[in-house]
């Protein structure tokens, strides 16, 4: 067959270690064979971002501003061991948070629900969709470590010269500060990318903080959601049949529990981390989990929702065979490949982004799967296959479907 024409570049991030593995073999058995695969192509990998001191990076989110549509490996966000094990020039910042807050984009997150991959809350007929704001709060945050007595304020210096001081706490001997910030202008991104989301795919939108105890802070979140909600979308919410509320974080906990899924949750940065790794750990693993980031002006960047996978490539290394999870590196494929058809007008490139997907949860509901999910199936008589062999059973289907 003619391999599927493209004629927008992808921005194609690389990444580190398993997973960077993982992204070559499924560029080789399962992309290039059949596309003519179109990337503008940066390296991510940590040391490639300290050669540059970490410029790749932003030129990277530069260049999806520019074409609309990326995909990125997982990345290896160095803290100082990693620091001494790859001999880097500083502790460098999270490639995700650099991204995120270049393109002012909200992350969404759904686990890729399949047969036999039941999960551990048995209500959870439907995916939910986790909403990250990724802009601020402690990815953003300045931290001092106190030695001993004094006292910590809070200071705010306008361009005008006017002073807003409050005191933080009065130190009797050593400790920690922790300072956050975040934009209205930001906040309202995220509320809007929220609202669309739910427009776009019909689902619920619940919003969550804890503004009663952060009455200042969390509660801007909170008014500002409320505002552009009745001014600009409560119409088209009722038109649309959805509904939007907003309740407080343990509440959303305790009611998501109980729920059957098929709705939109939206956190801030760190509850929306967390959370994420909740419902995806409790759908089966981190790798099956989509994950994509949109900006207010309309530009997407697909990713693993997962890590580098540090453990198996060790493994790897050593010439030991692996059975890493390739599931959402595949599915940031196609979310990008789908995305850049659509906007391109690329049926057949969208058509082929669908049945990589559809391939791949056929093979592990006929009992293919790696190790990971073996060992959580209620499916009988599985084989767990190492890395490779999983994907070249992914393109044993994909080949039958084309």
């Amino acid at each position: 067959m003619d391999k599927i024409k493209m004629t927008t570049p992808l921005v194609e991030m690389d990444g580190d270690e398993m997973t960077r593995i993982l992204w070559e073999m499924i560029k080789d058995e399962l992309l290039l064979p059949f596309i003519d695969l179109k990337t503008e192509y940066y390296d991510l990998g940590l040391k490639y971002r300290d050669e540059t001191d970490d410029k790749v990076t932003i030129d990277s989110a530069e260049a999806t501003k520019k074409y609309g549509v990326a995909v990125k490996c997982a990345t290896i966000t160095p803290n100082a061991a990693r620091v001494s094990e790859y001999n880097l020039k500083e502790m460098w910042k999270s490639p995700n948070g650099t991204i995120r807050a270049a393109l002012d984009g909200t992350v969404f997150r759904a686990p890729i629900q399949v047969k036999g991959i039941d999960p551990c809350v048995k209500n959870w007929e439907k995916p939910i969709t986790l909403a990250r704001h990724a802009y601020g709060d402690v990815y953003k945050n300045t931290e001092i470590k106190v030695p001993g007595a004094g006292k910590a304020e809070l200071v705010f210096t306008g361009e005008d010269g006017t002073e807003i001081r409050r005191t933080i706490h009065e130190f009797t001997g050593s400790g920690v500060i922790q300072g956050i910030h975040n934009t209205d202008k930001s906040i309202e991104s995220f509320a809007r990318a929220c609202f669309n989301y739910a427009l776009d795919t019909k689902q619920d939108l619940w919003f969550a903080t804890k503004d009663t105890i952060s009455k200042v802070y969390d509660h801007n979140f909170k008014d500002i959601f409320e505002d552009i909600f009745e001014r600009e979308y409560k119409d088209k919410f009722e038109s649309a049949g959805i509904e939007y509320f907003y309740t407080l974080i343990d509440d959303a906990v305790a009611r998501v529990m109980k729920a059957e899924g098929g709705f939109i949750w939206a956190c801030k940065n760190y509850d929306g981390d967390v959370m994420s790794d909740m419902v995806s750990s409790a759908c089966g693993s981190l790798a099956m989990m989509t994950s994509v980031l949109v900006s207010p002006d309309g530009v997407y960047e697909y990713e693993a929702a997962h890590g580098t996978v540090q453990r198996h490539y060790y493994k790897h290394l050593a010439g030991e065979e692996t059975s890493t999870n390739s599931v959402a590196t595949i599915f940031a494929w196609t979310g990008a490949l789908r995305k850049r058809g659509e906007l391109d007008g690329l049926k057949e490139l969208q058509e082929f982004a669908d049945k990589l997907e559809k391939a791949t949860i056929e093979t592990i509901e006929s009992g293919k799967m790696t190790k990971d999910l073996a060992n959580i199936t209620s499916l009988k008589d599985v084989t767990a296959l190492n890395s490779e062999d999983f994907i070249k059973a992914i393109r044993e289907n994909l080949e039958k479907m084309l």
